[in-house]
């Protein structure tokens, strides 16, 4: 480092090069005491040495959580992020799904989950400047076949649902050959797979995303309830695989994932997290939401009549934002229809707690007091 670019007394400059520091990091490292002793410098000069050097390494001034929270920081939030297709959903993710660490898409049975992973699987393959990466997606299930005959309807019916691209590019691209469908029937076939084939994919450029369909159905079926611990090891090395993917190729990890039933008639009983009371939550248990980066929630829509859009009857679900370290709690209304899960722009309606002006996405009701 050279010295004498900092705001420093010559004095305190030669001292430090005489104690032979050549480097912040030495200086950081030392305690005043430490430094002190080595420069043979007063305490007030050691202070000023510490802030000097804290200085040239912190040149932005520092932000607030709730300018975080609002959006206020773009330099600070990655430029780019995989969009979903749809402009409302992309809203409420702000911008779309980010391009590293694990993003869990949860709900029950028939939520349309895989409809949502196989509509990021087309989106990925555009170019980045309409949303995508331009590359291929691997598709892993591990609980029954892929839906090919459904992934050929998305497909067929791209230009209806992304209306604002040109029908060109639309046409342009052979999104059924940059689909990769891997199978895993057991723990040790999904481990091979994510560790061996997929990395050897994305090293030659053939992918940019990795689905895993579903990450809960293996370990709830190879484990008893008293091996618990042993599927906690298991399961935090299937999360460093793929959090050791994500980074090293800058690949989005989507990672679909069960519910689990709350038992019991009391309000205690109900799952007290996100916007929504429910008697489910994610499977797998607080071990593998500490590896889950942002965690969405998928549900039917209760209370609302089927919406019908283009003559044909959809089906409503809420798209529900559970924790993000970028995001607020918030959700939106989706349907899902030939074309795929579309955003539905409804009123935002005000939530129960009070929230604080401007952080709620475009046609998304939020609440960012709610304790997670």
């Amino acid at each position: 480092m050279d010295w004498d670019q900092l705001e420093l007394n010559p004095r305190v400059i030669t001292a430090v090069k005489r104690a032979n520091l050549k480097s912040a990091r030495e200086v950081l490292s030392l305690s005043g005491a430490d430094l002190q002793r080595l420069t043979k410098l007063s305490q007030s000069d050691v202070q000023q040495l510490h802030s000097a050097v804290a200085a040239s390494y912190c040149r932005e001034p520092p932000v607030t959580a709730l300018q975080l929270l609002r959006g206020e920081c773009p330099s600070l939030e990655p430029s780019h992020r995989l969009s979903l297709g749809c402009p409302v959903l992309d809203s409420l993710l702000r911008g779309g799904v980010p391009l590293t660490g694990i993003t869990e898409i949860a709900g029950e049975s028939g939520a349309g989950k895989t409809q949502l992973c196989m509509q990021l699987c087309l989106s990925v393959q555009y170019p980045r400047e309409h949303g995508g990466l331009g590359s291929g997606a691997v598709y892993i299930c591990t609980e029954s076949a892929f839906p090919s005959k459904r992934l050929q309807q998305l497909i067929s019916l791209q230009a209806r649902l992304r209306p604002e691209l040109p029908p060109n590019l639309v046409t342009s691209i052979q999104f059924s050959n940059n689909i990769y469908i891997e199978h895993a029937a057991d723990l040790e076939a999904l481990q091979v797979c994510v560790s061996r084939r997929v990395p050897i994919m994305l090293l030659r450029g053939m992918v940019r995303l990795v689905v895993v369909d579903s990450v809960a159905a293996l370990f709830r079926c190879e484990f008893e309830a008293k091996e618990a611990r042993e599927r906690a090891r298991h399961l935090l090395a299937f999360a460093q695989s793929l959090h050791r993917l994500s980074q090293s190729f800058s690949t989005p990890v989507i990672c679909v994932n069960q519910v689990t039933d709350v038992v019991g008639d009391s309000d205690s009983a109900r799952c007290n997290f996100g916007l929504v009371d429910r008697r489910v939550l994610p499977a797998l248990g607080i071990t593998w939401a500490n590896q889950v980066l942002v965690r969405l929630m998928m549900s039917p829509l209760s209370g609302w009549d089927a919406v019908r859009a283009e003559g044909s009857s959809l089906v409503s679900r809420r798209l529900e934002v559970v924790f993000a370290p970028h995001l607020p709690q918030a959700y939106c209304i989706c349907s899902v229809g030939k074309e795929g899960v579309r955003g539905i722009a409804v009123p935002t309606q005000s939530a129960s707690a009070p929230h604080i002006p401007g952080t709620e996405p475009a046609n998304c009701t939020t609440d960012v007091n709610k304790d997670t």
